[in-house]
């Protein structure tokens, strides 16, 4: 039976040909019945041309609406010119007003309206009703009128309610649509928060490994002592890597950074100490200051705090040269924290800080720029004058909207 039913959906006109071919055999026989009859207007002939035009009106209805509408008003014109009275066949009219209504153009849709008010009125001038008197036949005359009307309401009806379900479904395309949008900002977002990590989290004490593995190779017959000072920081620097990777991958694992706290790598603003000591201890002079009362700050404002010390510190080694020294101040103001590094190197190349480089360069400063972003900071990242580079940063307490 669904088989059917389907069937019968995707081939609408075959449908209406049936019952065009039933309408114009109840044409038929009304036509054979009456004809002869006292009072009968029209020959046989005419009236079987009317029914046959009025039920390929039937057949063709969803497939020309507007054609097929012109067509039974034609037709109508005709009969009464023709004096050919209605038969079954002109049930064909209400059809397709009920047709345009529903599915015609707009203006075929109105001109339907028209014609089917005037329709009745029309043929009951033409075939009055005998012996009724003038009221009665206006009664009569509204009487089958209504039809057309309820023809066409019921037309109008079925096409606002296809528009209101069209637009639903638009709207939950629309929103489909918008979720997939939102679903890919949020993969990007996690991408670049990701790459962040894994700059943050190796760039930094792979520096410190190749500055100390230089320095050891460089002093390792002259004074051995300081090689094997050298030696040992590039291998606890190299485990503090290890632990700080296995910490971003278990959060990758899991997804879930409130359950698994012990993996989640959130340095904060107190761990500062520590960066700048280890960076003391692989040889680059760093003057730490912080001004203000110290207190606690929102998780995302220490974590992007400490990984701006961290990344400028990098810069330093990798871009300082070898006689470079820096310094760091944190100010605590009462609405945020600001920072500021400065180094009396040589500076970073223009392309590193201005367009990220074309070679996937300044990775860390386009991650800067991105963590102070998220927390609604500004930050400002360039050649000091005199020399070095500079790099400050306001992070506010509140959370950017």
């Amino acid at each position: 039976m669904q088989r059917l039913y389907d069937f019968l959906r995707r081939h609408p006109t075959w449908v209406d040909t049936f019952w065009a071919v039933v309408l114009f055999g109840l044409s038929c026989v009304g036509v054979a019945s009456v004809d002869g009859v006292s009072g009968h207007h029209g020959s046989v002939a005419e009236g079987l041309v009317v029914s046959t035009v009025l039920c390929a009106v039937i057949a063709l209805r969803r497939r020309l609406p507007e054609q097929m509408l012109l067509l039974a008003a034609g037709t109508g014109v005709a009969q009464l010119v023709l004096d050919v009275e209605t038969t079954v066949a002109d049930f064909a009219m209400l059809v397709i007003i009920y047709t345009v209504a529903a599915t015609g153009a707009r203006w075929a849709s109105w001109f339907a309206l028209a014609t089917g008010l005037c329709a009745a009125t029309l043929a009951q001038i033409r075939w009055p009703v005998e012996q009724t008197s003038f009221a009665g036949q206006i009664a009569i005359a509204v009487f089958q009128t209504v039809p057309f009307a309820l023809a066409w309401v019921l037309g109008d009806s079925m096409r606002t309610r296809r528009a209101y379900f069209a637009q639903l479904e638009e709207r939950a395309a629309r929103l489909e649509r918008e979720r997939e949008a939102q679903a890919k900002v949020a993969v990007a977002a996690e991408r670049a928060r990701i790459a962040r990590e894994l700059h943050d989290v190796v760039a930094h004490n792979v520096s410190v490994m190749v500055v100390q593995a230089d320095g050891a190779a460089y002093v390792l017959d002259a004074a051995p002592d300081q090689a094997k000072k050298a030696l040992e920081t590039i291998s606890s620097t190299g485990r503090q890597a290890l632990a700080e990777m296995r910490r971003l991958l278990g959060v990758l694992r899991t997804g879930e950074h409130k359950e698994v706290g012990e993996y989640v790598p959130q340095p904060d603003v107190e761990q500062i100490d520590e960066l700048i000591e280890q960076c003391r201890s692989s040889g680059l002079p760093v003057d730490f200051k912080v001004e203000g009362t110290p207190r606690p700050l929102p998780s995302g404002v220490e974590l992007t705090a400490y990984r701006i010390v961290q990344e400028a510190l990098t810069n330093t080694r990798k871009h300082g040269g070898p006689n470079a020294g820096a310094s760091v101040r944190l100010v605590y103001f009462d609405d945020g924290l600001g920072l500021l590094v400065e180094d009396d190197g040589m500076g970073a190349p223009h392309e590193l800080y201005e367009e990220g480089g074309a070679d996937g360069g300044g990775h860390g400063l386009i991650g800067m720029r991105e963590r102070v972003g998220m927390v609604g900071g500004t930050l400002d990242a360039g050649p000091r004058p005199g020399g070095g580079f500079r790099i400050s940063a306001l992070l506010p307490l509140k959370p950017a909207h």
